[in-house]
């Protein structure tokens, strides 16, 4: 039995509150656009201005409908839909011994940081997702791990700031760095790639070291992204876990599965190359208004509460991944 369509009153509901988080999502995209200056990510841009709109406006009640189904909902439906822009086959290219590197830093980067996480006094739920930023991939994997994490609106917000932070400090710091280990293209590529965070941050890190340099970070990054679906499914067991009833209800991530049945369909040809051209422009959009809504939600007092301890996590755990990364290259030759 198929499930009933919303009511229409429903659909009229979100509109109103759905609008302002796309609008704000398309001012963000349009201004980096622009300026065509890659570093002001939309997403990050859109946090700050959807906190920025909420301490001025508050939430009226005509919005919040929309703005919860933004949060949810639809941030779900773009993490399937980024499925599309990864496949098989353009990892195959990477190499058994690359592939098993991706899977190395993921594996012990995200349980490694929720361990410090628990030294360090940092709340269990933003470990878990600067873990899950710094590991596999920025904002699309704390915004994902966020739905099995179940955190609070400001984990998410400092979470984005703190893997914001601590990546563009690895944008600026890897060519030198790489200079300086005399690695090769192809090596530098790589470490780019397994250890910096966001997409856009590895691609143009790895692109100042020119086209090898650049092909292969990028893919090593798409291996990460892939591996956004296994890490929820794992932090999903984590929560199951660490429920304190039997009874406890615990989050079933439908999305992830959604996720890695559309990098197979890519893969296997059964969906026009056309979708994944699409995929590419309409997924930032959507992250960006889903973390809008999540930036009117949040109270910048909490913000402030949560001390410097999570940001000491996060520069921990980008050292760890860029030495795991490093040393993986270096024993692979």
């Amino acid at each position: 039995m198929t499930a009933p369509a919303a009511p229409p009153a429903r659909r009229l509901g979100i509109a109103p509150g759905l609008a302002l988080c796309l609008s704000v999502a398309l001012a963000c995209t349009w201004l980096r656009d622009a300026t065509g200056i890659a570093a002001l990510n939309p997403v990050v841009l859109a946090l700050l201005l959807g906190i920025a709109l909420g301490a001025g406006l508050g939430r009226p009640a005509p919005l919040r409908p929309g703005i919860a189904f933004a949060a949810k909902p639809f941030l779900r439906a773009a993490i399937v839909l980024l499925g599309l822009q990864v496949t098989l086959g353009e990892l195959a290219g990477l190499g058994a011994a690359a592939l098993v590197l991706a899977v190395v830093v993921v594996a012990v980067t995200l349980p490694c940081t929720i361990w410090l996480g628990r030294r360090l006094g940092v709340d269990p739920a933003l470990s878990q997702l600067i873990g899950a930023g710094t590991a596999i991939c920025g904002a699309s994997a704390i915004v994902a791990a966020n739905q099995v994490a179940r955190g609070r609106d400001e984990d998410v917000a400092y979470a984005l700031a703190v893997i914001t932070l601590c990546g563009t400090a690895a944008l600026l710091a890897f060519p030198l760095l790489g200079e300086v280990l005399g690695l090769s293209a192809r090596a530098y590529g790589l470490w780019a790639g397994a250890a910096i965070h966001e997409v856009v941050q590895a691609v143009g890190a790895a692109a100042a070291g020119g086209p090898e340099a650049s092909q292969s970070g990028t893919i090593m990054k798409l291996a990460r992204v892939v591996l956004l679906a296994p890490a929820v499914l794992a932090l999903g067991l984590l929560a199951a876990r660490a429920a304190s009833r039997p009874s406890a209800r615990v989050p079933v991530p439908w999305f992830a599965f959604g996720f890695l049945g559309l990098v197979l369909g890519g893969s296997s040809g059964l969906l026009p190359p056309v979708a994944a051209e699409a995929s590419r422009q309409v997924v930032p959009v959507m992250l960006a208004a889903s973390v809008a809504a999540l930036g009117l939600s949040t109270d910048p007092r909490e913000l402030r509460r949560r001390g410097m301890r999570p940001l000491l996590l996060g520069a921990l755990s980008t050292v760890l991944i860029a030495t795991l990364a490093l040393a993986g290259i270096a024993l692979a030759g």
